[in-house]
Protein backbone atom coordinates (compact mmCIF):
# COMPACT_ATOMS: atom_id res chain seq x y z
CA UNK A 1 0.00 0.00 0.00
CA UNK A 2 2.92 2.34 0.72
CA UNK A 3 4.22 1.93 -2.83
CA UNK A 4 0.73 2.66 -4.17
CA UNK A 5 0.54 5.86 -2.13
CA UNK A 6 3.95 6.99 -3.33
CA UNK A 7 3.03 6.27 -6.95
CA UNK A 8 -0.18 8.24 -6.51
CA UNK A 9 1.74 11.12 -4.94
CA UNK A 10 4.15 11.18 -7.89
CA UNK A 11 1.30 11.18 -10.40
CA UNK A 12 -0.60 13.91 -8.57
CA UNK A 13 2.54 16.01 -8.15
CA UNK A 14 3.14 15.75 -11.89
CA UNK A 15 -0.34 17.15 -12.50
CA UNK A 16 0.01 19.89 -9.90
CA UNK A 17 3.39 21.07 -11.18
CA UNK A 18 1.91 21.18 -14.69
CA UNK A 19 -0.38 24.01 -13.62
CA UNK A 20 1.64 27.23 -13.81
CA UNK A 21 -0.04 28.74 -10.77
CA UNK A 22 2.30 31.71 -10.36
CA UNK A 23 0.73 34.10 -7.88
CA UNK A 24 -0.21 36.69 -10.51
CA UNK A 25 -2.12 34.09 -12.54
CA UNK A 26 -5.39 32.20 -11.92
CA UNK A 27 -5.32 28.87 -10.12
CA UNK A 28 -8.79 27.66 -11.15
CA UNK A 29 -7.57 24.92 -13.49
CA UNK A 30 -5.65 23.33 -10.60
CA UNK A 31 -8.64 23.72 -8.27
CA UNK A 32 -10.90 22.13 -10.90
CA UNK A 33 -8.54 19.16 -11.10
CA UNK A 34 -8.35 18.69 -7.34
CA UNK A 35 -12.08 19.10 -6.92
CA UNK A 36 -12.75 16.50 -9.61
CA UNK A 37 -10.25 14.10 -8.03
CA UNK A 38 -11.78 14.43 -4.56
CA UNK A 39 -15.38 14.23 -5.69
CA UNK A 40 -14.45 11.13 -7.69
CA UNK A 41 -13.54 9.58 -4.37
CA UNK A 42 -16.85 10.67 -2.86
CA UNK A 43 -15.37 13.55 -0.86
CA UNK A 44 -17.42 16.75 -0.83
CA UNK A 45 -15.55 20.02 -1.39
CA UNK A 46 -16.22 23.71 -0.89
CA UNK A 47 -14.64 26.62 -2.73
CA UNK A 48 -13.81 30.08 -1.41
CA UNK A 49 -13.24 32.35 -4.44
CA UNK A 50 -11.39 35.66 -4.34
CA UNK A 51 -13.17 38.91 -5.18
CA UNK A 52 -11.95 38.91 -8.78
CA UNK A 53 -13.22 35.37 -9.32
CA UNK A 54 -10.00 34.20 -10.95
CA UNK A 55 -8.69 32.28 -7.94
CA UNK A 56 -10.16 30.05 -5.29
CA UNK A 57 -9.24 28.21 -2.13
CA UNK A 58 -10.61 24.74 -1.54
CA UNK A 59 -11.61 22.79 1.55
CA UNK A 60 -12.49 19.12 1.88
CA UNK A 61 -13.34 17.12 5.00
CA UNK A 62 -12.54 13.43 5.20
CA UNK A 63 -14.21 11.57 8.03
CA UNK A 64 -17.09 12.43 10.37
CA UNK A 65 -18.33 16.01 10.61
CA UNK A 66 -17.36 16.40 14.26
CA UNK A 67 -15.04 18.70 16.15
CA UNK A 68 -11.55 17.69 17.24
CA UNK A 69 -10.00 16.86 13.88
CA UNK A 70 -6.82 18.08 12.20
CA UNK A 71 -6.46 20.72 9.50
CA UNK A 72 -3.80 20.03 6.87
CA UNK A 73 -2.99 23.27 5.09
CA UNK A 74 -1.16 23.80 1.81
CA UNK A 75 -1.01 26.52 -0.81
CA UNK A 76 -1.37 26.18 -4.56
CA UNK A 77 0.56 29.22 -5.82
CA UNK A 78 4.24 29.31 -6.75
CA UNK A 79 6.84 32.00 -7.37
CA UNK A 80 7.88 33.10 -10.91
CA UNK A 81 10.56 31.41 -12.99
CA UNK A 82 11.44 34.37 -15.24
CA UNK A 83 15.17 35.04 -15.37
CA UNK A 84 16.08 31.73 -13.76
CA UNK A 85 18.26 29.17 -15.56
CA UNK A 86 16.42 25.86 -15.37
CA UNK A 87 17.90 22.74 -16.95
CA UNK A 88 14.40 21.50 -17.86
CA UNK A 89 10.86 22.81 -18.21
CA UNK A 90 9.95 24.10 -14.72
CA UNK A 91 6.31 23.13 -15.27
CA UNK A 92 7.00 19.54 -16.32
CA UNK A 93 7.96 17.28 -13.43
CA UNK A 94 11.32 15.57 -14.00
CA UNK A 95 12.75 12.73 -11.90
CA UNK A 96 16.48 12.13 -11.57
CA UNK A 97 18.67 10.62 -8.87
CA UNK A 98 15.83 10.27 -6.38
CA UNK A 99 14.67 13.85 -6.83
CA UNK A 100 11.55 15.33 -8.40
CA UNK A 101 12.25 18.64 -10.13
CA UNK A 102 9.74 21.36 -10.97
CA UNK A 103 8.47 24.72 -9.82
CA UNK A 104 6.54 24.14 -6.62
CA UNK A 105 7.72 20.54 -6.20
CA UNK A 106 9.15 21.56 -2.84
CA UNK A 107 7.21 24.74 -2.04
CA UNK A 108 4.71 23.28 -1.57
CA UNK A 109 2.95 21.08 -4.07
CA UNK A 110 4.85 18.07 -2.75
CA UNK A 111 2.88 18.27 0.50
CA UNK A 112 -0.35 18.92 -1.41
CA UNK A 113 0.26 15.87 -3.58
CA UNK A 114 0.91 13.59 -0.60
CA UNK A 115 -2.19 14.80 1.23
CA UNK A 116 -4.32 14.18 -1.86
CA UNK A 117 -2.67 10.80 -2.52
CA UNK A 118 -3.50 9.70 1.02
CA UNK A 119 -7.22 10.43 0.73
CA UNK A 120 -8.09 6.81 -0.25
CA UNK A 121 -6.27 5.59 2.86
CA UNK A 122 -7.92 8.25 5.01
CA UNK A 123 -11.31 7.07 3.75
CA UNK A 124 -10.48 3.45 4.59
CA UNK A 125 -9.02 4.24 8.02
CA UNK A 126 -12.30 4.53 9.91
CA UNK A 127 -11.53 7.99 11.20
CA UNK A 128 -13.37 8.98 14.37
CA UNK A 129 -12.19 12.59 14.01
CA UNK A 130 -11.87 14.28 10.62
CA UNK A 131 -9.01 15.47 8.48
CA UNK A 132 -9.71 18.85 6.91
CA UNK A 133 -7.69 19.48 3.77
CA UNK A 134 -7.19 23.15 2.88
CA UNK A 135 -5.61 24.47 -0.31
CA UNK A 136 -5.13 28.23 -0.51
CA UNK A 137 -3.94 30.84 -3.03
CA UNK A 138 -1.65 33.90 -2.83
CA UNK A 139 0.47 32.53 0.01
CA UNK A 140 3.61 33.67 -1.82
CA UNK A 141 2.38 37.26 -2.01
CA UNK A 142 0.03 38.04 0.86
CA UNK A 143 -0.87 34.90 2.88
CA UNK A 144 -4.49 36.06 2.71
CA UNK A 145 -5.92 33.23 0.60
CA UNK A 146 -6.50 30.95 3.58
CA UNK A 147 -8.50 33.40 5.69
CA UNK A 148 -11.92 32.61 4.22
CA UNK A 149 -11.41 28.91 4.89
CA UNK A 150 -10.17 29.48 8.45
CA UNK A 151 -13.26 31.64 9.11
CA UNK A 152 -15.51 28.67 8.27
CA UNK A 153 -14.23 26.58 11.18
CA UNK A 154 -16.90 26.38 13.85
CA UNK A 155 -19.53 27.63 11.41
CA UNK A 156 -19.98 25.65 8.19
CA UNK A 157 -17.20 23.21 9.16
CA UNK A 158 -16.54 21.58 12.56
CA UNK A 159 -13.72 23.28 14.39
CA UNK A 160 -10.50 21.24 14.30
CA UNK A 161 -8.37 20.71 17.37
CA UNK A 162 -5.18 21.83 15.64
CA UNK A 163 -3.55 22.72 12.32
CA UNK A 164 -0.48 21.43 10.48
CA UNK A 165 0.91 23.68 7.74
CA UNK A 166 2.92 21.57 5.32
CA UNK A 167 5.67 24.00 4.30
CA UNK A 168 9.07 22.37 3.65
CA UNK A 169 10.82 21.58 6.94
CA UNK A 170 12.41 18.22 6.04
CA UNK A 171 9.53 16.61 7.97
CA UNK A 172 10.60 18.09 11.28
CA UNK A 173 8.21 20.19 13.33
CA UNK A 174 8.62 23.96 13.63
CA UNK A 175 6.55 25.64 16.33
CA UNK A 176 7.59 29.20 15.50
CA UNK A 177 8.48 31.34 12.51
CA UNK A 178 9.14 34.96 11.72
CA UNK A 179 6.49 37.33 10.49
CA UNK A 180 6.90 39.36 7.32
CA UNK A 181 5.64 42.80 6.39
CA UNK A 182 6.20 44.48 3.03
CA UNK A 183 6.15 48.19 2.31
CA UNK A 184 6.22 50.57 -0.63
CA UNK A 185 7.80 53.99 -0.15
CA UNK A 186 7.25 56.68 -2.76
CA UNK A 187 9.42 59.79 -2.80
CA UNK A 188 7.96 62.63 -4.89
CA UNK A 189 10.39 65.47 -5.64
CA UNK A 190 10.48 68.34 -8.13
CA UNK A 191 12.14 68.24 -11.55
CA UNK A 192 14.84 70.72 -12.54
CA UNK A 193 18.08 70.83 -14.51
CA UNK A 194 20.76 68.91 -12.67
CA UNK A 195 23.11 71.89 -12.88
CA UNK A 196 20.74 73.86 -10.63
CA UNK A 197 19.90 71.60 -7.65
CA UNK A 198 18.47 74.56 -5.71
CA UNK A 199 15.60 74.77 -8.22
CA UNK A 200 14.18 71.34 -7.43
CA UNK A 201 14.22 68.24 -5.24
CA UNK A 202 15.88 64.98 -6.29
CA UNK A 203 13.65 62.05 -5.32
CA UNK A 204 16.31 59.45 -6.15
CA UNK A 205 18.93 61.03 -3.90
CA UNK A 206 16.56 61.25 -0.94
CA UNK A 207 15.28 57.73 -1.55
CA UNK A 208 18.89 56.59 -1.36
CA UNK A 209 19.17 58.26 2.05
CA UNK A 210 16.13 56.35 3.31
CA UNK A 211 17.41 53.09 1.83
CA UNK A 212 20.74 53.68 3.56
CA UNK A 213 18.92 54.21 6.86
CA UNK A 214 17.03 50.93 6.37
CA UNK A 215 20.41 49.25 5.96
CA UNK A 216 21.67 50.86 9.19
CA UNK A 217 18.56 49.70 11.05
CA UNK A 218 19.03 46.20 9.64
CA UNK A 219 22.49 46.05 11.20
CA UNK A 220 21.10 47.33 14.51
CA UNK A 221 18.71 44.36 14.63
CA UNK A 222 21.75 42.06 14.63
CA UNK A 223 22.70 43.11 18.17
CA UNK A 224 23.33 39.90 20.18
CA UNK A 225 21.10 40.92 23.08
CA UNK A 226 17.98 40.94 20.88
CA UNK A 227 18.76 37.76 18.92
CA UNK A 228 17.07 34.38 19.20
CA UNK A 229 19.45 31.47 18.47
CA UNK A 230 16.58 29.19 17.42
CA UNK A 231 16.36 31.08 14.13
CA UNK A 232 18.71 31.23 11.16
CA UNK A 233 19.62 34.06 11.00
CA UNK A 234 18.94 34.66 14.70
CA UNK A 235 17.78 38.26 14.24
CA UNK A 236 14.99 40.23 12.58
CA UNK A 237 15.88 41.36 9.07
CA UNK A 238 15.24 44.43 6.93
CA UNK A 239 16.01 44.69 3.24
CA UNK A 240 15.16 46.71 0.13
CA UNK A 241 14.39 44.48 -2.84
CA UNK A 242 13.41 46.85 -5.62
CA UNK A 243 13.96 50.52 -6.49
CA UNK A 244 12.91 52.57 -9.52
CA UNK A 245 13.11 56.26 -10.25
CA UNK A 246 14.25 59.11 -12.43
CA UNK A 247 14.02 59.83 -16.15
CA UNK A 248 17.50 60.99 -17.19
CA UNK A 249 20.98 61.56 -15.79
CA UNK A 250 20.71 65.35 -16.08
CA UNK A 251 17.23 65.80 -14.57
CA UNK A 252 16.56 66.01 -10.85
CA UNK A 253 14.31 62.98 -10.41
CA UNK A 254 10.67 63.72 -9.73
CA UNK A 255 9.75 60.25 -8.46
CA UNK A 256 11.41 57.25 -6.86
CA UNK A 257 9.65 54.15 -5.53
CA UNK A 258 11.21 51.35 -3.56
CA UNK A 259 9.85 48.18 -1.99
CA UNK A 260 11.20 46.84 1.26
CA UNK A 261 10.40 44.20 3.83
CA UNK A 262 10.77 43.41 7.50
CA UNK A 263 10.97 39.84 8.79
CA UNK A 264 10.54 40.05 12.53
CA UNK A 265 11.17 37.51 15.23
CA UNK A 266 8.04 36.61 17.19
CA UNK A 267 7.45 39.50 19.56
CA UNK A 268 9.13 42.05 17.28
CA UNK A 269 6.26 43.73 15.42
CA UNK A 270 6.58 45.24 11.96
CA UNK A 271 5.11 48.46 13.35
CA UNK A 272 8.32 48.92 15.33
CA UNK A 273 10.50 48.87 12.21
CA UNK A 274 8.10 51.10 10.32
CA UNK A 275 8.13 53.64 13.15
CA UNK A 276 11.93 53.78 13.09
CA UNK A 277 12.02 54.34 9.33
CA UNK A 278 9.27 56.94 9.59
CA UNK A 279 11.17 58.81 12.31
CA UNK A 280 14.14 59.15 9.97
CA UNK A 281 11.84 60.30 7.18
CA UNK A 282 10.23 62.95 9.37
CA UNK A 283 13.38 64.31 10.98
CA UNK A 284 16.00 63.92 8.25
CA UNK A 285 14.81 62.85 4.80
CA UNK A 286 11.79 65.08 4.34
CA UNK A 287 13.58 68.25 5.51
CA UNK A 288 16.33 67.48 3.00
CA UNK A 289 13.78 66.91 0.24
CA UNK A 290 11.99 70.20 0.91
CA UNK A 291 15.12 72.25 1.48
CA UNK A 292 14.63 74.40 -1.63
CA UNK A 293 11.03 73.81 -2.73
CA UNK A 294 7.75 73.09 -0.97
CA UNK A 295 5.40 70.31 -1.94
CA UNK A 296 7.63 67.20 -2.23
CA UNK A 297 6.49 64.21 -0.16
CA UNK A 298 7.60 60.83 1.18
CA UNK A 299 4.80 58.32 1.68
CA UNK A 300 5.04 54.74 2.91
CA UNK A 301 2.24 52.18 2.66
CA UNK A 302 2.18 48.73 4.22
CA UNK A 303 1.19 46.19 1.57
CA UNK A 304 1.32 42.89 3.46
CA UNK A 305 1.54 42.04 7.16
CA UNK A 306 1.84 38.31 7.84
CA UNK A 307 1.83 37.43 11.55
CA UNK A 308 4.56 35.25 13.03
CA UNK A 309 4.00 31.85 14.58
CA UNK A 310 4.94 32.13 18.23
CA UNK A 311 6.13 29.17 20.29
CA UNK A 312 3.70 28.28 23.08
CA UNK A 313 4.37 26.22 26.23
CA UNK A 314 1.34 24.01 25.55
CA UNK A 315 0.88 23.23 21.86
CA UNK A 316 -1.17 20.16 20.96
CA UNK A 317 -0.10 20.41 17.32
CA UNK A 318 3.57 20.38 18.23
CA UNK A 319 3.07 17.46 20.60
CA UNK A 320 1.31 15.47 17.89
CA UNK A 321 4.04 16.15 15.33
CA UNK A 322 6.75 15.13 17.80
CA UNK A 323 4.96 11.80 18.31
CA UNK A 324 4.44 11.20 14.61
CA UNK A 325 8.02 12.12 13.66
CA UNK A 326 9.47 10.33 16.69
CA UNK A 327 11.46 13.40 17.58
CA UNK A 328 12.20 15.28 20.79
CA UNK A 329 12.98 18.68 19.33
CA UNK A 330 11.15 21.40 17.47
CA UNK A 331 12.68 23.91 15.10
CA UNK A 332 12.04 27.53 14.16
CA UNK A 333 11.65 28.83 10.61
CA UNK A 334 12.92 32.15 9.29
CA UNK A 335 10.39 32.13 6.45
CA UNK A 336 6.77 33.14 6.94
CA UNK A 337 3.74 30.92 6.39
CA UNK A 338 -0.02 30.92 6.85
CA UNK A 339 0.48 29.27 10.26
CA UNK A 340 0.24 32.61 12.07
CA UNK A 341 -3.32 33.02 10.79
CA UNK A 342 -4.33 29.63 12.20
CA UNK A 343 -2.74 30.51 15.53
CA UNK A 344 -4.50 33.89 15.54
CA UNK A 345 -7.79 32.00 15.08
CA UNK A 346 -7.05 30.12 18.31
CA UNK A 347 -5.80 26.85 16.82
CA UNK A 348 -2.61 25.20 18.08
CA UNK A 349 -0.44 25.16 14.97
CA UNK A 350 2.83 23.69 13.77
CA UNK A 351 4.72 23.71 10.46
CA UNK A 352 5.84 20.33 9.10
CA UNK A 353 6.27 19.24 5.50
CA UNK A 354 8.53 17.47 2.99
CA UNK A 355 11.55 19.06 1.36
CA UNK A 356 13.94 21.82 2.33
CA UNK A 357 13.27 25.54 2.09
CA UNK A 358 16.84 25.78 0.74
CA UNK A 359 15.50 24.35 -2.54
CA UNK A 360 12.54 26.72 -2.81
CA UNK A 361 12.28 29.75 -5.10
CA UNK A 362 15.40 28.80 -7.08
CA UNK A 363 16.09 27.19 -10.47
CA UNK A 364 15.81 23.40 -10.53
CA UNK A 365 13.68 23.36 -7.39
CA UNK A 366 13.21 19.78 -6.21
CA UNK A 367 11.82 17.54 -3.52
CA UNK A 368 13.45 14.22 -2.69
CA UNK A 369 11.34 11.11 -3.24
CA UNK A 370 12.45 9.97 0.21
CA UNK A 371 10.84 13.09 1.68
CA UNK A 372 7.52 12.27 0.03
CA UNK A 373 7.80 8.75 1.47
CA UNK A 374 8.47 10.21 4.92
CA UNK A 375 5.43 12.46 4.55
CA UNK A 376 3.30 9.47 3.60
CA UNK A 377 4.43 7.65 6.76
CA UNK A 378 3.59 10.77 8.77
CA UNK A 379 0.10 10.97 7.23
CA UNK A 380 -0.47 7.30 7.89
CA UNK A 381 0.42 7.84 11.54
CA UNK A 382 -1.97 10.78 11.65
CA UNK A 383 -4.78 8.62 10.31
CA UNK A 384 -4.06 6.01 13.00
CA UNK A 385 -4.26 8.72 15.68
CA UNK A 386 -7.60 10.00 14.42
CA UNK A 387 -9.05 6.50 14.09
CA UNK A 388 -8.67 5.81 17.84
Amino acid sequence: MSADALARARDILQRLVGFATISDRPNLALIDYVQSYLEGLGVATARAPNLAGDKAALMATIGPMVEGGVALSGHTDVVPVEGQKWTSDPFALREADGRLYGRGACDMKGFDAVALAMVPEFLAAGLKRPIHLLLSYDEETSCLGSLDLIARFGRETPRPALAIVGEPTMMTGADSHKGVATFRTRVTGFEAHSSKPALGANAVMIAADVVSEIGRLARAYEAPEICDPRFDPPYSTLQVGEIRGGTARNILARECDFHWEFRGLPGVPAAEALAKVQAFVDTVALPRLTRFVSGPTIETAMEVDVPPLAAQPENAAASLVLRLTRSNTLGAASFATEAGHFQAAGLPTVVCGPGSIDQAHKPDEFVAVSQLAACIAFMRGLADELAR
